[in-house]
């Protein structure tokens, strides 16, 4: 299992997952003005999602390298 990995894949499916499913991305850039990109989040929060999940799972499934 590769440790480095696994931690960056923990941190981006956190990160990903506040972003994707809590308002607070929302609050955020309403507060900036920047609300018209609210509409491109989910297009890029979800593969992001996915792709964080995926990461994890090669981590903790990858065989070492000798």
């Amino acid at each position: 299992m590769d440790k480095s990995l696994l931690k960056k894949g923990i941190v981006g499916t956190v990160v990903s997952a506040l972003c994707c499913f809590t308002p607070l991305l929302v609050i955020l850039l309403s507060a900036l003005g920047l609300s018209s990109l609210i509409g491109w989040l989910d297009f890029v929060f979800i593969p992001l999602l996915v792709l964080c999940v995926l990461l994890i799972v090669y981590a903790v499934f990858a065989k070492p390298r000798v």
